[in-house]
């Protein structure tokens, strides 16, 4: 019996933000779906605004499976994470177990086909732009949290919008100026009503 997709089926049962109230609740299923579209985005930026040379299905599929390991580990708060380098990199390689051993429940023939796209080349320029993607989604979801009247969210869009202009990607800042100022409209105002 093949387990990999009942695995992956199960992200949708955790949740981000744990530390946070949040007005809607996000899981890691939709947040992945959220990044890969944005992942989409910024590489399309990339290569058709700018003449870049980046893989758009490569970055995608980095993004889809960006957050598997989560279904055995959970979404780990981020100043928990980051507490200390010695969390982190032990935390990277809880994490890169649990993808192994989600990535064994495939048939050796998928497998050889999806393993590079769930254990991703993190130094790969494609693996850049799923991490400014997935800051954007949060940033994003800050924007949704904050515009819902939830002040909690406050410094958590400051930080992710410092650490967006830090990465100093054209595309990101192409995406800021042209694309996020739309996520602060109302549904009559996005259909010009």
């Amino acid at each position: 019996m093949d387990k990999f997709y009942a695995y992956t089926d199960r992200m949708k049962y955790i949740r981000r933000w744990q530390l946070m109230r949040s007005t809607r609740e996000e899981n890691i299923m939709e947040h992945s779906q959220s990044v890969a579209m944005l992942t989409h985005a910024l590489v399309a930026i990339e290569n058709g605004v700018f003449g870049g040379n980046v893989s758009a299905e490569k970055a995608v599929f980095y993004a889809i499976y960006h957050e598997l390991s989560e279904v055995m580990t959970g979404d780990m708060p981020t100043p928990v994470k980051y507490f200390n380098n010695s969390i982190h990199g032990e935390y990277a390689k809880l994490e890169s177990l649990a993808v192994e051993k989600i990535a064994d429940t495939l048939p050796d023939e998928m497998k050889r086909q999806l393993y590079p796209f769930l254990q991703a080349d993190k130094t790969s320029s494609e693996y850049r732009f799923v991490k400014a993607a997935d800051k954007l989604s949060a940033y994003i979801k800050c924007l949704e949290e904050l515009r819902s009247g939830n002040n909690e969210f406050t410094q958590a869009e400051k930080s992710l919008g410092i650490a967006l202009a830090d990465m100093k990607m054209r595309a990101v800042d192409y995406f800021f100026e042209h694309f996020i100022p739309a996520f602060s409209l109302t549904l009559d105002e996005l259909e010009g009503l």
